[in-house]
Order: structure tokens, then sequence, then C-alpha cells
């Protein structure tokens, strides 16, 4: 099936969907304030199946390359490795002692199996979120300080790039990535958004290497190209759109989660996972190095 406006792919409705990835043909989600790991296939409109519930917040997971069924996670105040057999273990505590309750959010592996994530206060408080992290066999470290709410980030094809919002302040930035270390180069802004147009939730890199971002409060993803320039925009049935990512045949179908939170009066689209058909291929979620 063909889609080509944005069509609801399942019947459920979430409060804080997130963390859309592609993994091993079928797609993997998040409702984050219920820590629950969701997955559905690509090929059609089906309910989401449940993989696991955690009883602390799951921002988002990643594959454990040549592991089937293990993930590293963006959960509760740290990183989490879920097993296939149900089992948690916590690899880091890394926000447990932040002044002000704090979370993680957003997270994602690069192309060279490192891990990503980052954090936020409950009451987004400026500067009191950051970006971590994980090299294979190695203890988080943070690289980004002074955020408040770390969305992404996203990489491009060869890891030599990395996209990072700071959703409330309506900015996203680039920066240069050391392939073989992942110490992070030079940061330029990328975009500074109109906050009247939405501002930068999740993010994805397309093959073509332009920058796929989710509007919260935009009802709407953009494409930009790599110098910055609007390319396209899809509008959509749901306001607060949260993560963007490419599945299905080709890689061509565009899913995107949403959210019900903070609604008084929330659409019948509102919360729902959407997907619509694009002409430019995307690609799957890369997994973390087993470490």
């Amino acid at each position: 099936m063909e889609l080509t406006e944005p069509t609801v792919w399942s019947a459920d409705r979430l409060e804080l969907g997130e963390g859309a990835r592609w993994v091993d043909d079928r797609l993997v989600l998040v409702d984050l304030l219920a820590g629950r790991l969701l997955t559905t296939g690509g090929d059609g409109p089906a309910p989401l199946a449940e993989l696991c519930r955690l009883d602390v917040p799951l921002g988002a997971v990643a594959p454990v390359a040549g592991r089937p069924g293990e993930w590293l996670a963006a959960a509760g105040t740290g990183i989490v490795r879920l097993g296939a057999d149900g089992s948690r273990h916590v690899v880091a505590d890394l926000e447990g002692g932040n002044p002000e309750p704090a979370r993680m959010n957003d997270a994602v592996a690069d192309p060279h199996g490192r891990f990503w994530a980052g954090s936020m206060t409950y009451a987004a408080k400026p500067g009191g979120g950051a970006l971590y992290r994980v090299d294979p066999g190695a203890a988080p470290v943070p690289v980004v300080t002074g955020l408040t709410i770390a969305n992404g980030p996203a990489f491009d094809g060869a890891g030599a790039t990395m996209y990072l919002a700071d959703t409330p302040r309506g900015h996203v930035d680039r920066f240069t990535v050391d392939a073989r270390t992942g110490d992070l180069g030079e940061r330029t802004p990328f975009l500074r958004l109109d906050p009247a147009k939405g501002a930068p939730d999740g993010m994805t890199v397309d093959a073509e290497d332009h920058l796929w971002v989710a509007l919260w409060g935009g009802s709407a993803v953009r494409r930009y190209r790599p110098d910055g320039a609007l390319d396209r925009e899809i509008r959509l049935p749901a306001s607060q759109p949260t993560s963007v990512c490419f599945g299905g045949p080709g890689l061509r179908r565009l899913f995107v989660t949403t959210a019900a939170y903070g609604l008084t009066d929330p659409g019948p689209s509102d919360g729902a996972l959407l997907a619509v058909d694009v002409p430019v291929a995307g690609r799957p979620a890369a997994p973390v190095a087993a470490g």
C-alpha cells in the first residue's frame, strides 16, 4: 500500500510516544512516561505490541549488535541494558545526583556503535540537561552540558556530523565528530526556529544526509538540506510530533510518533503513530557495539 498522506498506523494512543527506530524489519518506539517499549510492522496498520515495561520513564533504545532482543536504553536517571530474557542491568546512573528531579530523554547509537543519550529536568530548568556519550566498554561521559531538553542527536551516514536539538530554545546545533574517538569538534548553529512554527524534537538523517525534524506544537515534520535551507514540510493531523524514523518498503516510509501529553482537549490523532511515504530513503537504526 502507498501512503500519499499521513496515515494513522495504529488505533493505540500514547501519552508521550517517542523514540521511533527501525530495527530488524520492524518499528520500535516508546510510550516514554509509561516506561513501555512497543513494536509494530511496517507493511500495514496494526496494534502496537508491548516488548517490555519499566517502572521508570523510558526515553529511547538502541539494539545491541549481535544480540537479538537486547537493548541499551536511556531510562530513569541513567543507562540500562535490557536483556532478551527480560533482565534489567543498570549500566550507569547519570542524573540521580542532579539537584533538580531529572530523567533521561532521547538517545541513539551512531554509525560507529557509540550510544548518545540526553537528559532533562522534569521542570525543564534551563541548563539542567546534558548529552552523554557511551563508548563500547567505557563509562558514560558528559559531552554537552547546559542544555534544557536534549533531543536527538542525529548523525549523518559517516558519523562525522551530529545534530542536537535543545527543544524549548528552538535550537538545533551541528557538531563535527571525530569518527575514531567520538570527540566533538566545532559547534555551529544549524536551525533557530520561530516558536510559532513549533519546537524541534526528535530528528533523523536520511540517505541523502538531509535532516528531518519533528516539530512539537507545530503539527509538522520538516526536511532541511545540509546548508540549513528548508527543503519540504509535511503537515500532520496531530499537534505534537515527537520523533521520526524511516522504515517499511525500501526504507521510504516515514514514521512519526506524537503525544497527547499536556493537551486539555486532544484531537483524534494526538498520541497516534503516523506514517507517510516519501520520495527519499532513510537508514535503519544503528546498533550499539556489544562492548
